[in-house]
């Protein structure tokens, strides 16, 4: 049998596989926290400067400036205003700058190493640079550790996500997916409100990290993947693994053997990686397809959140709303992606065809309309329908790209497509800045990228109810055996191992 039926076998969502995944989906908080941090840790308070003269140096304007609130924070130590203020964006584009290398050297080197390593090398380096940041005694290493967490926190994140996947049954890969990213959205809220009992930003930073070290102490007992091992042609090991999870799960009694995986790696040949992605023409296509609706996603979102989500008031209640603004966007791709009518490629065109609608109809919006009457047709609901639609799409097209690649380069291929996705996020907050030429010019760009990221996406084929390809070989295999057909096999099993 193969790894899907060996899991239908052991269990393919048993208790093992559910204290994993809440395990994994409980990281994303973390992860979410460390996203978020320069939002609260980089705040500028309000102040005013105790001088009718106008200080002729940053050093003589410091000793004139007096902060009106009760936080600490970069600004407040360091005094990053005016002229010094850029070094607050700075460090927030570092992270997301270390975001982008982490996403492409973490893939690959999971492909080739194992997820396990790779994994927890990645969680254990974003503790201790978290704690750098903590205890940063100036600007200039506070940034370089911003640009290191990045580095660690985006590769281990895909690891991460990547091994939630395949723990689990392929029937589960979209309920893992959508709670993946459902808690990150909480997690954004959550870390709203450490930060509003805790004001004093280095200690803030310590909190926000503590919970690393407890994911990395609970993470160092999981097996490695059992699909990594049997794509890597690791028989042995794969059944050792998928043995071990079926006596976590209380099946003691179960026997698994695999078939050998077509298309392993034998003694002398070349290791899978991206390069894999351009050689052949398959993945080729769909890296270019699945590349471009990543930047498309990215773009739209931070694009949509920077344009409407500039919200005055509190800060904290500011910043919990801009997570839980997009958790009514994963229920509702939970539910279409996994109904036969829809699935995964036709629910992403849809929500990205609503976002790009959203966008393009506020140019037809008057600019005039008052708040009480045009609640439900102002520019603001029609950017934040845009927004909780572009969220839906994004939750689907990380399970929709993990399904789409082997097990041999699928982290590869992840790595490249959040690449991408990370080039998106760096140019969404110039868009904006197009209003100068047309009010609705930035929202025309966006409704013009999300509607042919979904047209581009019909391109991709179908993966609901589809197996899971294991080698590239796979790909070229004629898929005439549907996912069914493999369960009711592995159910066949199960009773001769029980006869």
């Amino acid at each position: 049998m193969d790894v899907d039926a060996a899991l239908l076998l052991v269990g393919e969502f048993g208790r093992y596989q559910k204290q994993l995944t809440l395990t994994f989906v409980l990281l994303q908080i973390y992860v979410a926290c460390q996203s978020v941090l320069i939002v609260l840790v980089g705040a500028q308070p309000e102040y005013r400067i105790n001088t009718l003269e106008v200080p002729s140096t940053h050093e003589e304007l410091v000793k004139h400036v007096v902060f009106e609130e009760d936080i600490t924070s970069i600004v407040t130590e360091w005094y990053l205003i005016r002229q010094e203020a850029y070094k607050v964006n700075l460090a927030g584009s570092l992270f997301f700058v270390g975001l982008l290398i982490g996403n492409v050297l973490f893939g690959p080197l999971s492909d080739r190493f194992g997820r396990k390593p790779i994994f927890l090398t990645g969680l254990f380096f974003d503790v201790v640079f978290g704690f750098m940041t903590a205890v940063a005694p100036n600007y200039e290493v506070f940034a370089a550790s911003r640009l290191l967490v990045g580095l660690v926190n985006g590769g281990m994140a895909l690891v991460a996500f990547v091994l939630t996947q395949e723990f689990v049954g392929k029937s589960y890969w979209a309920l893992t997916g959508s709670l993946t990213n459902l808690v990150f959205a909480i997690g954004i809220a959550a870390f709203s409100v450490i930060g509003y009992y805790i004001r004093d930003w280095r200690t803030l930073a310590a909190v926000a990290n503590c919970p690393g070290v407890v994911f990395f102490l609970l993470f160092i007992t999981i097996p490695e993947s059992p699909r990594w091992l049997y794509s890597q042609g690791r028989t042995q090991e794969a059944e050792e693994g998928l043995q071990y999870i079926a006596q976590r799960n209380g099946n003691e009694k179960i026997f698994v053997q695999l078939k050998p995986c077509a298309g392993t790696m034998r003694v002398g040949q070349p290791a899978h990686g991206v390069m894999d992605l351009v050689r052949y023409p398959t993945l080729r296509w769909r890296t270019a397809i699945l590349m471009y609706v990543w930047y498309v996603c990215s773009l739209v979102y931070y694009g949509l959140t920077l344009n409407a989500g500039e919200l005055k008031g509190n800060r904290y209640l500011n910043i919990a709303l801009y997570g839980l603004v997009e958790v009514p966007a994963f229920p509702l791709c939970l539910y279409f992606i996994d109904k036969s009518w829809s699935g995964r490629r036709k629910t992403m065109t849809a929500f990205l065809l609503f976002a790009g609608v959203a966008c393009i109809s506020t140019m037809f919006l008057p600019r005039h309309l008052d708040f009480d009457m045009g609640f439900f047709l102002n520019v603001t609901s029609f950017a934040l329908c845009g927004k909780l639609a572009v969220s839906a799409a994004f939750n689907i097209v990380y399970v929709f790209t993990a399904e789409l690649y082997p097990t041999v380069v699928r982290n590869a291929g992840l790595g490249i497509c959040s690449m991408s996705c990370r080039i998106g996020g760096i140019l969404a907050p110039f868009v904006p800045s197009l209003k100068t030429l047309n009010p609705s010019m930035p929202f025309i760009v966006f409704g013009i990228a999300g509607m042919s990221g979904g047209f581009l996406g019909l391109l991709l084929p179908e993966t609901l109810n589809k197996p899971i390809a294991e080698s590239i070989e796979d790909l070229h295999t004629p898929a005439k055996q549907r996912l069914e057909d493999k369960r009711k096999k592995g159910v066949g099993s199960q009773e001769n191992v029980k006869s």
